[in-house]
Order: C-alpha cells, then structure tokens, then sequence
C-alpha cells in the first residue's frame, strides 16, 4: 500500500502539556481521510506538523515519500500539498483574484495557467461577483471559499482542509463534497478535519479518531458501518477518555413539550385573550 502520509511516534508538547501523543497515522494514496475529534483534541496542531507549519518535539512525518522537516525535501513537497488552514491567513488588502495570483506565482505557475484556473475557481465557488471586493469586507464563508480556491488552485496530490463546511452555505457545501470527490477519484489524497459528522460519513473513504492528543479508532468507512455508524463509534471512543456531563439541574425531571405542542397552546391561548 502507497501511503499519502505516515507518522511514526508524532509527538508535540507546549511546555508541560501533550497536545499530540504518539500518533502513528497511516493514510493511503488515493482516500478521503477524515481526522475527527472534540475541541482542544490535537487536530489542528496535528495538522500543523504535518504540513510544516509547527515542528514536532519528537516522532517522524512522510509526505508523498518525503519528509516536510527535512530542508532538502521540504520545498519539493510544499508543491505537491494544499492547505486550507484554520486560521484562514488571507491578506485583507487583495481582491480575490489578486489573491489568487500571488498564490499561483508562489507556486511558479505560468500566468495563462493561474489566469485561467482562476476563472474556474471563481466560477465553481461563487466568487465571481464579489471578486472585486477586498477579502477584508468577506463575510467568513466567502473568506473560507476563497482559502480552498488558492488550496486548489496548484493542482497538488495532497490536500489538508481544516473545517472546510464551517461556515459556508449548503449550496457551496455540495458544490465542496462533489469537488473533493472528483478529487479523490483522480488518485490525489484529502485529508479533512470537521465537526459535521454526517458528511464525513458521507464522503469519506477512511477515518481517523483522536482524542486527549492520542489516536484511539483508524479504519475505513466499510469496516465501520459493519458494526455501527460514524457516530456511535465517535462517541463511543471519545467518551472512553471524557467524563459524562451532568444536565442542567432545571431541566432534569421536565417534561418534554414538541415546538408543535408548544405552538398549539400558544395559539390557542391568544384566541381566547382575542375573544
């Protein structure tokens, strides 16, 4: 089996706390890999070391065969990958299409290329009437269209999105899920975090599940749905490192009232007040 990515022992503390524990990670070339996790998990700062961003304390990472904190691979690999980071990092002052060239010039990309890829972009992520606009006056949505544009936008084999549904509409949604799964189907890899549970199990091929910074679940989809779904499973391992959260104490012992239930009495009371 080709591996996409591969960490051995990944490893990452902040003074005296482990945010990532000895992740040993095994993403095949060619798969849609969901990362999952509760906040404060490790996703993003597993992320980070995978694409070069924040260095590990300890452990080994491979990229497409290459190691990213190696200097003399490092380059090769950075134009091979995407990132849509959690922190959008857009520059405020540039319009979309400005944006989108000095991302393609980054990446050596020949003009007619970065003109014409940029069309496309703009097009297929509904941008191309705000693309005039400086991204300081996008909404969130818009900001986060624009990221993936410029991720797509080199062509690369490996692709890392951080919450890439978060905050976009459900038409821009679609219009994601398709993209990544034509993606996919060309042989290039993806690798997502997101909270969206439903649409992880809809288009992802593998997952992987952290939690307290440790991978504790890595399977793929078919093997998962052979014995539960996507987030009975989530729960299930994630609850194993989590306490149980009491409720609230006016709740408890309520009874339970539809919001058609509810509406109903309403109603029926401001026709007696109107009598």
């Amino acid at each position: 089996m080709s591996l996409a990515i591969e960490t051995k022992s990944l490893t990452r503390f902040f003074d005296d706390f482990c945010a990532v524990k000895e992740v040993n990670l095994q993403v095949a070339r060619g798969t849609l890999y969901g990362f999952l996790g509760p906040n404060g998990a490790g996703k993003s700062t597993t992320i980070k070391m995978l694409t070069g961003i924040l260095a590990p304390t300890s452990g080994d990472v491979s990229l497409l065969g290459l190691n990213p904190w190696n200097r003399h691979e490092a380059i090769k690999i950075k134009k091979q990958i995407g990132v849509v980071p959690e922190d959008l990092a857009l520059f405020d002052n540039l319009t979309a299409r400005e944006y989108l060239t000095f991302v393609g010039r980054m990446y050596l990309l020949p003009r007619d290329t970065i003109r014409s890829r940029s069309e496309e972009l703009l097009s297929l992520l509904s941008l191309e009437d705000v693309e005039k606009k400086l991204t300081l006056e996008y909404s969130h949505g818009m900001k986060k269209k624009l990221a993936l544009a410029a991720a797509l936008l080199p062509n690369p084999d490996l692709l890392f999105l951080d919450e890439p549904f978060e905050g976009v509409d459900a038409i821009t949604s679609r219009v994601i899920r398709d993209l990544l799964a034509n993606f996919v189907a060309r042989g290039s890899t993806v690798f997502i975090t997101s909270h969206v549970l439903e649409i992880v199990e809809r288009i992802c091929t593998h997952v992987g599940i952290i939690a307290d910074g440790e991978l504790v679940e890595q399977t793929s989809l078919d093997q998962l749905r052979q014995g539960s779904s996507l987030e009975q499973r989530f729960l299930e391992r994630v609850r194993t490192t989590e306490e149980e959260k009491p409720n609230l104490s006016w709740l408890e012992g309520a009874p339970v009232v539809s919001p058609h239930e509810g509406a109903s009495e309403t109603h029926s009371e401001t026709e007696e007040s109107a009598s």
